[in-house]
């Protein structure tokens, strides 16, 4: 992906997020676009409006981190945000490509530990995502609570696919647009961290060809943090769950996500994934069922 053009429309696209009023500044005359004016940025970053100008075209290599922080503080941008333009600066002086994988396998295989300790959660689903939002393994409840994403025959599953390309996705999401949001969301935050890797440029080239609602909400450069949260589904066999979720690396395995879902003790969603446990036991087909059948 181009850095320069990753930049140039990120910052402009942040810039658009703050209004004059935000920033303290009185909102006066006519505006042709939303938000701050690039010499409104510059003033409050503490800089001239050729130099932020320049940063805005793209030109962010041997930028000072000084620099960036007051670009970050203008613009209000959260931690994922930050974050991001951190990486898209080390992008453009060359420093990211240490923190980049050296190979990657062409096909992941799960280590039977892995599986095991997936298996041992019993009473809610567990699942592991990659950076590109491959569904690559899960536990039994898991692997029901996402059957729909896994009636997909391409393998992996992938959760950016079933968003935009699975009329079932907006039944399963309840709240759709803003699981399309996050998932969007989740994607460009990978392409930060690495914008050379072919299967992720691939998987965001299909859905821009194939969905104009992916391609609009690429084009926000919107970025977050997975880490917590609550989510709602509507599973076609048991019905509304709505789950607390953790997200958590894997330190063997830098670019994988587990992500454990639990219910609120004494909820109707607690007695749904009891009942989910049952109707996985008799319609789950594959590896998955194996093991449960076989503990």
């Amino acid at each position: 992906m181009d850095n320069r053009a990753v930049v140039r429309e990120f910052l402009i696209t942040r810039r658009a997020k703050i209004s004059p009023e935000q920033a303290g500044l009185p909102s006066s005359g006519q505006r042709r676009v939303p938000g701050l004016r690039r010499s409104e940025v510059a003033a409050l970053a503490g800089m001239s409006v050729e130099y932020y100008a320049k940063l805005e075209r793209g030109t962010l290599a041997g930028v000072s981190p000084g620099v960036l922080d007051a670009i970050a503080r203008t613009l209000r941008l959260d931690d994922a945000e930050r974050a991001h333009l951190m990486r898209l600066a080390h992008e453009a002086d060359g420093s990211n490509a240490v923190l980049r994988p050296t190979r990657r396998p062409r096909q992941w295989q799960i280590r039977p530990s892995l599986q095991w300790s997936l298996d041992a959660i019993t009473t809610a689903p567990a699942i592991i995502v990659n950076n590109r939002q491959d569904l690559l393994a899960a536990n039994h409840l898991g692997r029901a609570m996402y059957s729909d994403v896994y009636a997909d025959p391409t393998r992996p599953p992938n959760f950016g696919r079933f968003t935009f390309l699975d009329s079932a996705a907006r039944r399963f999401f309840p709240n759709y647009e803003v699981a399309a949001d996050m998932t969007v969301a989740n994607l460009r935050t990978a392409a930060g961290k690495d914008p050379h890797d072919k299967g992720l440029h691939d998987l965001v080239g299909e859905l821009s060809t194939r969905s104009d609602d992916f391609r609009r909400r690429w084009g926000a450069h919107n970025v977050r943090t997975h880490g917590t949260g609550v989510k709602t589904f509507h599973h076609h066999a048991v019905g509304d769950l709505e789950l607390a979720y953790e997200s958590m690396d894997l330190r063997a395995d830098p670019d994988l996500t587990m992500t454990l879902y639990a219910a609120e003790p004494a909820s109707r969603t607690e007695d749904a994934l009891r009942l989910l446990a049952s109707w996985a036991a008799t319609h789950q087909t594959g590896p998955a069922a194996e093991r449960l059948t076989n503990r």
